[in-house]
């Protein structure tokens, strides 16, 4: 189904994203992982496209056999690295083929060991071109990124948002946003985007916290700021791996309280193939009384 219909139908929406593993075992791994979190009875669950190689054919495979397999609603990741506009269009059809109905559309990071995106030849230099190809051509829902804090690579936020409604007026039904962890970033984000005239629904997206190391990386590559006094506590509990995915878990659970009570229209998690944190964390909301009068509302 359609995630652009899906989405009205629930006040609250859960949706979690995945990577396609570089092994078979992985693979097995991983569909064991969504098993557990089926039962979360998520809107839809994303699976990111691989990098140059096998991984892209894998992302694919993954893509399919959650759809056939565990019969959960998936949103394939599309990017425009490597990839001429035919076989963009060749893996879009194999996509539809296999049922499935929903496309990332997202431009790339550049190939590993290059500072800049290049387009290959024949293929698509922004993310607006990919989602204008989809949209005029096949049947899918087609969501964009968003970038609260903005897109490292954008000289101003103000460019920034004007990228977005391009991508918006290409086809972009809904849009899921970088990680962050202020959610004050999001809903100023939110309220600077609905002012320039983008309209669509903007779905958080959200990492739990379970490594130090690993999140100071990830900010530091997409961006995201971590606030002071979580900053803090990471720090002071930084040789205590325990420690910091209890503090990660919690904070998470009380960032997406705040977002769904004030307004956010779901939630979607950066789950790196893990699902114990991303289950705690959605379990908890789920036997909150207040999360359970927030979805009856």
């Amino acid at each position: 189904m359609r995630i652009s219909e899906l989405l009205p139908l629930r006040r609250v929406n859960f949706s979690f994203e995945f990577f396609p593993p570089k092994t078979d075992d992985g693979v097995e791994s991983l569909l064991r992982t969504v098993a557990a979190l089926r039962v979360l009875e998520p809107t839809f669950v994303s699976v990111t496209h691989g990098a140059l190689g096998s991984n892209r054919a894998r992302a694919i495979e993954v893509a399919k056999r959650i759809k056939a397999e565990l019969e959960v609603e998936v949103m394939a990741h599309l990017t425009c690295v490597g990839r001429t506009r035919d076989e963009l269009r060749d893996v879009l059809r194999e996509l539809q083929a296999a049922g499935i109905e929903n496309v990332l559309a997202l431009r790339g990071d550049p190939p590993k060991g290059e500072e800049r995106f290049v387009p290959t030849p024949g293929g698509l230099r922004y993310a607006s071109e990919l989602t204008a190809l989809i949209a005029a051509e096949f049947p899918f829902t087609v969501a964009g990124a968003a970038y609260p804090e903005k897109h490292p690579e954008a000289p101003s936020p103000e460019a920034d948002l004007a990228a977005l409604g391009e991508k918006v007026r290409a086809g972009a039904e809904f849009l899921v946003t970088q990680l962050f962890f202020d959610n004050e970033a999001y809903f100023a984000f939110v309220r600077a985007a609905r002012a320039a005239g983008i309209g669509v629904p903007i779905v958080p997206g959200i990492m739990p916290i379970t490594n130090y190391e690993q999140i100071a990386r990830m900010t530091k590559m997409c961006g995201a700021r971590i606030p002071e006094r979580l900053l803090a506590e990471l720090e002071a509990r930084r040789d205590e791996p325990e420690a910091v995915v209890q503090l990660g878990v919690a904070y998470t659970a009380l960032q997406c309280a705040d977002l769904l009570a004030r307004g956010a229209p779901g939630i979607h998690f950066y789950t790196l193939n893990q699902s114990p944190a991303t289950r705690a964390v959605v379990s908890a909301l789920l036997a909150s009384r207040s999360f359970q009068e927030l979805a009856s509302a």
